[in-house]
């Protein structure tokens, strides 16, 4: 990703696309989010950004409950991040380009549990960048993986902060050496530690070549740490990875290049100026080592977001689509149409229905109309606020690059793009993975049965990854998610935000089907009744698609055989086909079907009878296409001391489970296997009980495999009495 760099160092240098009238202009504006692995100490390191930049006076804490971006009581409760929170707060650098200069950062706190992975996929789409927080002790964890692809996706550039490195076993090297074998990153130290575990003091500043020494006792909060040289023992290797660092960022900055094969000296300004280069770039991700929890490192780290990161003028602007199809530019300014994403909803028991959205070009003031492309409406903002978490700030007008909540605006979903009436464009939404799980619920009483719907329906528009249904043969409502604890959160939200007392029935898994063999299909429905009959008749070609690729369907219909107004309709029918398969009844995935011969009637064809002829073509052609079930298969990653490791690999074989591989790492195995979801219900338990709860275990959705043909009827015959189609 190339981009233009700001590099700001007065208020009088600020370029003429921003307005005036705003607080903060964009080049001094940060908008980053905060993601990593589960346990990672995100939460915590939001807290300490919070305390340290001054937004809060007091820090909150994961274990006590009071942080301020688990504001949920679910969270509190349980430890855990749910959802993304938004929070904004401003720093005055106290090195670089900007220095003396108060920066604008917003930023997300994302959840670390793959359940919730939707909250961190519609925060990377809105974000300019972002930190990686990784623990020292445990390195890259599959969750970091997860996390990290998604900021690819989204090009998102990103700094990687390494936590907990006062906790025993902590390596910050070797982390660093992880993320370049495992994630695939040009890692480099911008900082190097001063010991670990409990003998971690200080950070060596490899730009400046200064040390920080925390921990007097005077200044617990570790509010000024004390700067000196850098100690003799560690002076070789602080040059050691300097050199490194200058010959890694010499690859993105001429100057910088030029002087270092000339052996001359290059400036901190120069040097710096090179890694915000090499940063933005999406090819160099600089580390900082640090302990949150124990206060050091974060003032740093906040540093490096605005020296290093981009703001919203360093990254490409936004492309989206008019109503024609054609590619149109939101170029980031303040004076332009207005155009924005809404990227997350959220249910505010004080002010109703907020709106969580970025603005990408032009400004928006209180009272505004906002336009609805895919409504094709318009609605008025009442309202204008700034989040910190659960308390707002109100504002009167949101300016390009400001991330805020819209409150007024109804007839919204998330991936919406809200703009002026005479702008013709529309941004693309960030996309959800398919749930992988389901279960049946049903409300207690008849009052029950009224407030689950209304409640139900304000659950699915916050949360893209929760699908409700109903089950046509027994009328059960089903809920579709993530995992486990995700349809546990539901129900608990729903028991204590909109009082409905419901009971759930197992969870079921969400299967698909697929196909092994092309084949042909024939799909023909004739009715006579006296009067107008119904004549449709559609033939087609199925062959397995790729895998990943979905259903296409594909009109090589020649001569008129079938008139171009019921091609819409059958392939409608082919569509509807494939959300019952013939296997089970589940949805069918990945096939390629080809509409390539039919007939019509001149009196009797219509849109119906087309339609059903494309799905009788579509049974008949499945039919004949070796159907197989596919099942969802979870990556598994259980950590465990070396005792324990025979009895767990045992017991994952129990699970029709396949190792994938075993690690040693501190007297600890990490064992990674590809296992079954149907065989996962309860296993963190398990494991726990396996190990005498010394043993943990992440789970994350890998792929779709062939249900192996010895339990393929006990499924098929589960599905006929309780499906979960989703």
């Amino acid at each position: 990703m190339s981009a233009e760099i700001s590099i700001v160092t007065e208020k009088s240098k600020v370029s003429e696309v921003n307005s005036k009238e705003r607080p903060f202009p964009m080049e001094w504006t940060r908008n980053i989010g905060i993601a990593a692995h589960i346990d990672a100490g995100k939460t915590t390191t939001s807290e300490r950004i919070l305390f340290y930049s001054g937004a809060v006076h007091k820090i909150g804490e994961v274990h006590e409950g009071t942080a301020v971006t688990d504001w949920m009581e679910q969270e509190r409760e349980r430890g855990i991040t749910i959802t993304a929170a938004a929070i904004s707060c401003a720093w005055n650098a106290s090195t670089g380009p900007w220095k003396g200069i108060d920066q604008r950062i917003n930023i997300i706190d994302t959840p670390g549990h793959v359940d919730f992975t939707a909250e961190v996929e519609r925060s990377m789409r809105v974000l300019d960048g972002a930190i990686a927080v990784f623990c020292a002790v445990a390195g890259v964890q599959p969750q970091s993986e997860t996390v990290w692809r998604q900021a690819n996706k989204y090009n998102v550039p990103r700094i990687a902060f390494v936590n907990k490195m006062d906790r025993t076993g902590a390596e910050f090297f070797r982390a660093v050496d992880e993320m370049r074998e495992k994630l695939g990153a040009n890692a480099h130290p911008l900082f190097i530690p001063i010991g670990a575990e409990e003998d971690f003091i200080g950070l060596i500043d490899l730009v400046q070549n200064v040390a920080y020494i925390f921990g007097s006792e005077e200044d617990e909060l570790g509010l000024k740490p004390v700067t000196s040289e850098i100690p003799a023992e560690y002076a070789e290797q602080a040059q050691e990875y300097r050199d490194k660092l200058l010959e890694a960022v010499s690859d993105f900055d001429d100057v910088i290049a030029e002087k270092y094969l000339g052996g001359e000296e290059i400036s901190i300004q120069e040097l710096q100026i090179g890694i915000r280069k090499a940063t933005v770039s999406m090819d160099f991700v600089g580390a900082i080592p640090g302990s949150a929890f124990k206060n050091k490192g974060v003032q740093r780290l906040l540093d490096c977001v605005v020296n290093y990161l981009p703001g919203p003028l360093d990254v490409p602007p936004m492309v989206g689509q008019d109503s024609d199809g054609e590619k149109v530019t939101a170029t980031v300014t303040d004076h332009g149409k207005l155009a924005g994403l809404a990227f997350k909803l959220w249910s505010d028991p004080f002010v109703g229905k907020l709106v969580f959205y970025r603005v990408y070009t032009g400004k928006l003031p209180k009272g505004m109309p906002l336009y609805n492309p895919r409504t094709r409406r318009s609605e008025r903002v009442s309202r204008l606020v700034l989040m910190r978490s659960m308390d707002r700030d109100e504002i009167d007008v949101a300016y390009s690059g400001d991330i805020v909540a819209l409150v007024g605006v109804k007839e919204v979903i998330t991936g919406d793009t809200l703009c002026d009436s005479d702008f013709d464009i529309c941004l693309e939404p960030p996309s959800f993975p398919e749930p992988v799980i389901a279960m049946s619920i049903e409300p207690n009483t008849k009052a029950d049965q009224e407030k689950m719907g209304t409640a139900l329906q304000r659950l699915v528009a916050e949360d893209p990854t929760l699908r409700v249904s109903t089950d046509e043969d027994t009328g059960q409502t089903i809920l579709a998610g993530m995992g486990e604890l995700h349809l546990d959160i539901i129900r608990d939200r729903m028991k204590r935000e909109f009082k409905v007392e419901a009971t759930c029935g197992k969870p079921q898994i969400a299967y698909r089907e697929t196909i092994l063999a092309p084949s042909d299909g024939e799909g023909k429905f004739v009715r006579q009744s006296g009067g107008k009959g119904q004549y449709g008749h559609v033939v087609i070609k199925m062959e397995p698609n790729e895998k990943g690729k979905g259903i296409e369907v594909v009109n090589e219909i020649v001569g008129g055989a079938i008139p171009k107004e019921f091609i819409k309709p059958a392939t409608d029918g082919l569509m509807e086909g494939c959300n019952n398969g013939v296997v089970a009844g589940y949805p069918v995935v990945d096939l390629k079907m080809r509409i390539v011969d039919g007939s019509f009637h001149d009196v009797d064809s219509s849109e119906m009878a087309f339609k059903m002829a494309g799905i009788f073509a579509f049974k008949e052609a499945m039919k004949n296409a070796q159907p197989i079930l596919l099942e969802p298969i979870m990556t598994v990653e259980i950590t465990t001391p070396e005792d324990y490791q025979g009895d767990l690999m045992g017991d994952i074989n129990r699970r029709r489970g396949q190792i994938q591989g075993i690690e040693n790492k501190n007297a600890a195995a990490i064992v990674t296997a590809h296992v079954p979801l149907e065989s996962l219900f309860g296993y963190v338990t398990d494991i726990r009980s396996l190990s005498k709860g010394r043993a943990s275990a992440s789970i994350t959705p890998s792929h779709f495999e062939q249900v192996p043909s010895s339990i393929l009827a006990t499924i098929v015959e589960s599905s006929t009495k309780a499906p979960a189609r989703t």
